[in-house]
């Protein structure tokens, strides 16, 4: 009988390499439900949606950074492809990027996919699937911090993935199942390496959305989310948070209060601002910590779930939990609901957010010019200090942070036209957003060199 790491060796060495791609094209996507001004949402969507995380993560093992989006092959094509790739920081070049997942025929980049990279430097890459019409997948990289060839290790029901590698015990992974309406779940355990857990409930009463993080000194996973009053995401809203130390073990308030699960009530502990009352829609963003592990929010209100006027003003907003309690600040406003950006906090003196706050070329459309706010008093007062992107072709969305993010990919997104079925780019930026680069979109060699834009 051959031992563990032999059939571990023979199975490795029995997945082929992936395919690879020629360029980074980003897919394009349109949800449909068209008003006076536009859709509810589309353009290039090849970073969406917020409630994929992370879909970037800087190993400075190999001084990469590593990530997946939604791709395809062509300009003219509307097929969803798992794509992967990394940055090589020493080079300052990205390789061919790879087809982890084809999801044969689906256009539809809910489907997306989030990285985890576990100790050893094994890519984990959690496709999503949609509802209970199309499973998730979960693959395996068979080399440590290579993109070369996945092994699939588990088919599975979830979607908008959301797996945190919690030091010394595993994958937390936070997901959605489409129970009674969109319900939030968690699986301790979860690459199946460590001993999995049970799939267990944390929320569900009319549907849920969430953006998850982890504070890696701790061992802390916290999650944010919403509440979809009679199931309707289109009726989005409140803020909720819950937090947990012991892999979900025991889920607790921000001040370290238990809180049974799963959540089954509108008004329960875990309720932070009952934006209902104030008659305002909540769509999630980000999640991070200050340096004393406090978590920080960032989310969008609004008064509509139609793109235009009717739901001005769109406000972007921080709550951040002082340690005593929870504040929540404006930071700007832009024109669209799925305005999403991303929150910087690791320096205490200078909190950022860099997202598509600013007009682009397709007003009321997902998207818009990005820029940088910039708060010096931890999130109580916020300035623009410069508009990152100018005078684009195409509205620019889904600036995403990668997990221990660093320079020059602190961001990462896509550009697509809102209106029109078309091209969609890659980007990536520093934190401050001095120097935007975007991805090689046709490639003749095996490496390439982002241009700066």
């Amino acid at each position: 009988m051959r031992s563990a790491a032999a059939q571990s060796a023979a199975a490795t060495a029995a997945v082929a390499d992936a395919p690879t791609a020629d360029g980074y094209r980003g897919i394009w996507f349109t949800l449909g439900q068209f008003g006076p001004h536009g859709d509810k949402y589309s353009g290039g969507l090849g970073t969406y949606t917020a409630n994929h995380n992370p879909i970037a993560v800087y190993a400075p093992a190999v001084d990469k950074t590593f990530f997946v989006y939604g791709g395809t092959t062509a300009a003219d094509q509307r097929h969803l492809l798992i794509m992967a790739s990394y940055y090589d920081h020493k080079r300052g070049g990205v390789p061919r990027p790879v087809i982890v997942h084809d999801k044969e025929g689906v256009n539809d980049p809910h489907d997306n996919a989030s990285l985890c990279i576990d100790p050893d430097g094994h890519l984990w890459v959690f496709v999503s699937g949609r509802g209970r019409a199309r499973p998730g997948f979960k693959y395996r990289s068979t080399l440590p911090y290579s993109v070369r060839a996945f092994e699939r290790v588990e088919t599975y029901e979830a979607t908008y993935p959301q797996p945190w590698w919690v030091p010394g015990h595993g994958i937390l992974h936070l997901l959605t199942r489409y129970t009674k309406g969109r319900e939030l779940y968690f699986e301790p355990g979860a690459d199946k390496r460590k001993g999995a857990g049970p799939v267990s409930k944390l929320a569900g009463f009319g549907g849920h959305y969430q953006v998850s993080g982890l504070h890696a000194p701790s061992g802390k996973v916290a999650t944010f989310f919403n509440y979809h009053p009679g199931g309707n995401v289109d009726k989005r809203t409140n803020l909720y948070y819950l937090q947990t130390t012991d892999r979900g073990g025991t889920w607790t308030t921000a001040d370290g209060k238990p809180v049974p699960v799963p959540l089954d009530a509108v008004k329960n502990p875990a309720l932070v601002v009952d934006y209902a009352a104030r008659g305002l829609l909540q769509y999630t963003c980000d999640l991070n910590f200050d340096e004393a592990g406090n978590p920080v929010l960032l989310y969008v209100t609004s008064k509509d779930s139609a793109a235009g006027p009717a739901g001005d003003p769109r406000t972007w907003t921080v709550a951040a939990w002082t340690g005593k309690a929870w504040e929540t600040h404006a930071v700007c406003r832009s024109d669209h609901n799925y305005d999403m950006g991303s929150l910087y906090t690791e320096d205490p003196r200078r909190w950022r957010v860099l997202g598509p706050t600013e007009p682009g070329p397709q007003p009321y459309g997902t998207g818009g010019e990005m820029a940088l706010w910039v708060s010096g008093d931890r999130g109580r007062t916020w300035k623009r200090e410069r508009v990152v992107t100018k005078n684009s072709p195409r509205n620019h969305a889904y600036a995403r942070r990668p997990k221990d993010a660093r320079d020059p990919f602190s961001a990462f997104w896509a550009d697509g036209d809102p209106g029109k079925f078309g091209v969609s780019h890659l980007y990536f930026s520093d934190a401050e957003g001095k120097t935007v680069r975007r991805l090689p979109y046709d490639m003749k060699g095996d490496f390439a060199t982002p241009e700066k834009v």
